[in-house]
């Protein structure tokens, strides 16, 4: 396995069959004794002040419409 210049890995098909892991499934690195584990987190790390917004906008919305729901926060 090879590690890109982001930092990024695949992570074989396999484990992530056995682990459950789908996009957008948040994992962590737990290390124990000097080993690093993959572990599937149920905890959401990302913090975004948008993210109840998400999916609610549609095509038929104008710009205007989808910026006016954004700054009613």
């Amino acid at each position: 396995m090879r590690v890109t210049t982001k930092g990024q890995v695949t992570i074989p098909m396999s484990v992530r069959e056995k682990l459950g892991i789908v996009p957008q499934t948040n994992i962590d690195f737990r290390e124990d004794k000097g080993r690093f584990y993959i572990v599937k987190t149920t905890k959401n790390k990302q913090t975004n002040k948008f993210r109840k917004f998400r999916g609610i906008a549609s095509s038929e919305m104008s710009t205007d419409e989808i910026l006016k729901l954004t700054r009613e926060i």
